[in-house]
C-alpha cells in the first residue's frame, strides 16, 4: 500500500536514510523538530509518522498524545536513541500506553528491513481502520431500515466495489432479485461519496402511472396538463448535488427513458410543458430486478440506456447463494423487532437455526425479515423456535426448487394478485382497482412475493 509518511527527526543524515529507503514506495516529508510538527498539523494527515523522542524543542512521547488528538488514525512509530536497555523498555512502554503503533531503537546496527517491515505493517492497519470507520459513517447515514450484513466474501467484495467506485460521479446500475438489499447498497454509495451531505432522493419507477412519471422526474410547469395548477420541482432538480435512485428502471415507459438518456447526456432537465432548460448536478444510480439481457430483448429497456446507465454494474447475489449472511440478519432483525415489541427475545433454538438456513428464501433478505418479525410476534418463548416460524421445507418440484409460497394466507394473496394480473393482461392500476387496494400496496406486495409481471 503507498503510504503518506512523515518523519519527525533532528538528524538529517537519518533522515535523508529513511526518505531513501521510503521514498520509491511512499510519499515522504520531513520535519526537524517540535516547531516543525506543530506546522506539518495544518497540511495533510500522513498515514504513519516516526518521530524521534529526542527533539531540540520537545519530548516526542510528550507529542504522541497531540499527535493522536489531531489525527486519531495516524499510526506512529517511535524512534529511540536510548542509551541503555532499561531506559528503552521503560520508554517502548511509554510510547505503547500513549498510542504509539510500535517503538523501535536507534543504533549503530539500525535495522532498516525491520522499519520497512513495520510500516507497512502500520499502514495495512491504517487502510483497516479507515475502511472500518467509511463503513460505520456510511452504514450510521444511510437512509434505508434494513440491517445490512455483510458476512459472506462475495458481499465483502461488493462493498469494497461499493468503497472503490464511490467517491467519483459515475452512473452505477444495481441488478439483482427483488428483496436482495439493492436500495442498501444505494444508500451505501451515497454515503460513500462526496454528496453525502446531500440528499438521496429515490423514485420506484414502477410504482408511478404513465402520464405522471415524467412530471416526477423532470418537473412541469403550471398548465402542462389537466391537474397541473402549479409549477413542480421535478426529482432531478431536488436531488440537486446529492443521489438519485432509479428503482426498476426497466419499468419505465420507453419513451420515458427516451427522454433521461437526454438528459444524462446532456446534464439538462426541461421540466414538462417548459421552455428553458436547467442544469442537473445530482449523481444517477438505477436499479432493476430484471436480467438486463431479457429486459433488453423484451423491449422493456432501451439498450443505448443501459450502456450510458451502467458504466459500473454491481450484482447482488440472492441470499441462498450466500447462506452465511442468514443467521447474521436474522440475529440482527431479531433484536431490533424484540426491542420494538418489548419483548424478551435472546436467540433461536438449533431446530430453528437449521430451517432458516435450509430455506432457500425466494423472497431473500425482505422475506427473512418479514419472518423473523412474524415470529418475534408468535413466539412465545425466551428464543424463537423451529414452530415459531412459518417456512415450509424445500420440496421437489417446486419454482425454482424451493417454496415460494411463504405462508398459507400470503400463497393466497400471492395467487389472486398472480390471477388477476393475468385478467388485466398486466394492468397494474387495473389490478390493483379491482382487488380493493392501493396501487402503492399492489407495487409492494409484487415485489415482496417475487411475482413476474
Amino acid at each position: 500500500m503507498k503510504g503518506k509518511i512523515l518523519i519527525v527527526d533532528d538528524q538529517a543524515e537519518l533522515r535523508g536514510l529513511l526518505k531513501e529507503a521510503l521514498g520509491d514506495d511512499h510519499l515522504v516529508t520531513e520535519a526537524d523538530s517540535k516547531a516543525a510538527l506543530e506546522k506539518a498539523f495544518a497540511q495533510e494527515q500522513p498515514d504513519v509518522i516516526l518521530l524521534d523522542v529526542r527533539l531540540p524543542d520537545g519530548n516526542g512521547l510528550e507529542l504522541l498524545p497531540v499527535i493522536k488528538k489531531r489525527w486519531p488514525d495516524t499510526e506512529v512509530i517511535v524512534l529511540t536513541g536510548a542509551p541503555d536497555d532499561n531506559e528503552a523498555v521503560s520508554w517502548a512502554v511509554e510510547a505503547t500506553k500513549r498510542g504509539a503503533f510500535n517503538f523501535i531503537r536507534k543504533s549503530a546496527q539500525f535495522d532498516l528491513e525491520k522499519l520497512l517491515a513495520d510500516v507497512n505493517n502500520a499502514l495495512d492497519r491504517r487502510r483497516q481502520t479507515e475502511e472500518n470507520s467509511m463503513l460505520r459513517r456510511a452504514l450510521e447515514t444511510m437512509s434505508g431500515n434494513a440491517s445490512p450484513i455483510f458476512q459472506s466474501g462475495v458481499m465483502r467484495e461488493v462493498v469494497r466495489t461499493v468503497e472503490r467506485i464511490a467517491p467519483s460521479d459515475v452512473t452505477v446500475l444495481i441488478t439483482g432479485e427483488s428483496g436482495t438489499g439493492k436500495e442498501v447498497i444505494a444508500d451505501l454509495l451515497h454515503a460513500f461519496s462526496p454528496r453525502s451531505k446531500g440528499k438521496i432522493i429515490k423514485i420506484n419507477c414502477a410504482a408511478l402511472p404513465r402520464e405522471l412519471i415524467e412530471s416526477e422526474l423532470f418537473g412541469s410547469v403550471r398548465g402542462a396538463f389537466t391537474g397541473a395548477h402549479t409549477d413542480r420541482e421535478g426529482l432531478f432538480r431536488q436531488a440537486e448535488g446529492g443521489t438519485l435512485l432509479l428503482d426498476e428502471i426497466s419499468e419505465m415507459p420507453i419513451d420515458t427513458q427516451s427522454k433521461l438518456l437526454r438528459v444524462l447526456q446532456d446534464q439538462e432537465v426541461r421540466p414538462v410543458g417548459g421552455k428553458t432548460s436547467y442544469k442537473t448536478n445530482c449523481r444517477l444510480v438505477a436499479s432493476t430486478n430484471r436480467k438486463t439481457e431479457e429486459a433488453i430483448s423484451q423491449g422493456k429497456l432501451r439498450e443505448d440506456l443501459f450502456y450510458r446507465i451502467s458504466a459500473i454494474s454491481v450484482h447482488l447475489p440472492p441470499l441462498r447463494e450466500r447462506r452465511e449472511d442468514i443467521m447474521p440478519l436474522a440475529n440482527s432483525f431479531l433484536k431490533r423487532f424484540a426491542a420494538q415489541a418489548n419483548r424478551v427475545i435472546i436467540g433461536f433454538t438449533p431446530l430453528a437455526i437449521e430451517r432458516l438456513t435450509a430455506f432457500d428464501w425466494p423472497g431473500n433478505v425482505r422475506q427473512l425479515q418479514n419472518e423473523v418479525q412474524r415470529a418475534v410476534l408468535l413466539s412465545e418463548g425466551t428464543m424463537v423456535d423451529g414452530s415459531d416460524l412459518s417456512i415450509s421445507q424445500p420440496r421437489a418440484g417446486t419454482e425454482g426448487g424451493h417454496d415460494t409460497n411463504f405462508t398459507l394466507l400470503e400463497g393466497l394473496e400471492r395467487s389472486a394478485i398472480i390471477q388477476m394480473l393475468k385478467e388485466t393482461g398486466g394492468n397494474k392500476l387495473e389490478t390493483a382497482k379491482r382487488l380493493g387496494i392501493g396501487r402503492q400496496t399492489l407495487y409492494n406486495k409484487i415485489k415482496a412475493y417475487g411475482i413476474e409481471v
